[in-house]
């Protein structure tokens, strides 16, 4: 997106490139973190207040008006219940994918990039966060801990790659069209509850650990509060939904907040996962990680018209690895500026959506280290032979 605008260039290269699949290079770049700083305009890095809430209020509107639209026009439509419930299903996805984008912006304010104000940005993020039933604070800490070691097979948070000893018996059933199809949809339906309540794909730890408990070996003494606070941001909608079914009945409630919700946490995790799983990206042991490497460790996405829907979060995730404060509207063209310094270790991969899916489901398994004579032991790469 250009300086403040609503809208942005679409990228120059949205079409797989030649070399998506070739490995991306693990060795020391030739280029520091401020020699790619000083690629990028420097208004790129300028946060306003006004710019962050007009995204906001964009959102809402939006939102507001596609509730309103549903709940006074479907139960008008002619004809036999079934075109009604389609056009449910159909409110469900947009108004999903519109909520998926006011998530992105609470994401902003969680990297402090929605404002130059600290107490502004967890606000905004609390309060979009937990209507979404989301632990705003949980999340930041943890999510602040991924973006401080991405790329690290021991100490990344989210979506940390199995390696082949760790895939356990089941996986040898599951390594078929029919096993990767059910794993594919608990992920995408299951795998954000499961993540926030059980750590599943995240870092191993040596006792539970929640996102809802304070004294989760997640968090540190001084962060405690702040969980008790999300966990009463996320219990006070919770029961704002309980009093709503009461007084409107549990399908209104599905029908209205809970389909989207489950667009927008299937989307959470689906975003997530491609951006960190594909064949061309290593991840590290302690000897070899360092912070730069770990954070190109990453791929930008084509998801079409949906990459305005989600402000960018989609397709400039490398520039925002490197650069977390920098707020989404200028995103885009701080990505086309740093990537002919980037060369090839910046990552474009145009495929589509569903057949990434796909791709990586069935060649991201684990992850282990070439045999070949010379090669790293530290840099561990995905494979897909059990």
């Amino acid at each position: 997106m250009g300086a403040g605008g609503r809208m942005s260039d679409p990228p120059s290269n949205q079409k797989p490139q030649g070399n998506a699949l070739g490995r991306v290079p693990c060795s020391k770049p030739p280029f520091t973190l401020g020699e790619i700083k000083k690629s990028i305009p420097p208004h790129c890095f300028q946060r306003s207040v006004i710019t962050s809430f007009s995204y906001v209020v964009y959102d809402l509107l939006i939102a507001s008006f596609l509730y309103y639209a549903a709940t006074s026009y479907i139960h008008l439509i002619p004809g036999p219940p079934a075109l009604s419930g389609f056009a449910w299903l159909i409110y469900t996805y947009v108004q999903g994918c519109v909520l998926t984008g006011v998530w992105v912006l609470a994401h902003e304010c969680g990297h402090h990039a929605f404002s130059d104000y600290q107490w502004l940005d967890d606000t905004v993020g609390f309060v979009l966060h937990s209507a979404l039933l989301v632990p705003f604070f949980s999340w930041k800490h943890s999510h602040r801990r991924h973006h401080s070691n991405t790329g690290s097979i021991e100490r990344d948070e989210v979506f940390v790659p199995k390696r082949k000893e760790g895939l356990g018996s089941l996986a040898k059933y599951t390594n078929n069209p029919i096993g990767r199809t059910i794993t594919v949809v608990i992920t995408l339906t299951m795998g954000w509850p499961l993540y926030l309540m059980f750590n599943v794909s995240g870092r191993h730890y040596d006792r539970f650990a929640c996102h809802f408990d304070p004294y989760s070996p997640i968090y540190t003494k001084r962060e405690r509060f702040q969980i008790f606070l999300s966990d009463m941001g996320v219990l006070s909608v919770g029961f704002l939904l309980y009093r709503l079914a009461l007084a409107r009945g549990i399908a209104w409630v599905m029908c209205v907040y809970g389909g989207p919700l489950l667009v927008v946490n299937g989307y959470l995790v689906l975003i997530t996962w491609l951006q960190h799983t594909h064949p061309s990206l290593p991840h590290y042991e302690s000897d070899e990680w360092d912070w730069l490497r770990g954070a190109l460790s990453t791929v930008d996405r084509d998801y079409g018209i949906l990459n305005k829907v989600l402000h960018n979060i989609t397709d400039t995730h490398v520039a925002h690895h490197l650069f977390s404060t920098m707020p989404h509207y200028h995103a885009m063209e701080a990505t086309k500026a740093i990537k002919p310094m980037l060369g090839e270790y910046y990552r474009f991969d145009g495929t589509s959506v569903m057949s990434s899916i796909w791709r990586e489901a069935k060649e991201c398994l684990y992850v282990e280290a070439d045999e070949d004579e010379g090669a790293s032991k530290g840099v561990l790469w995905y494979r897909n032979k059990i």
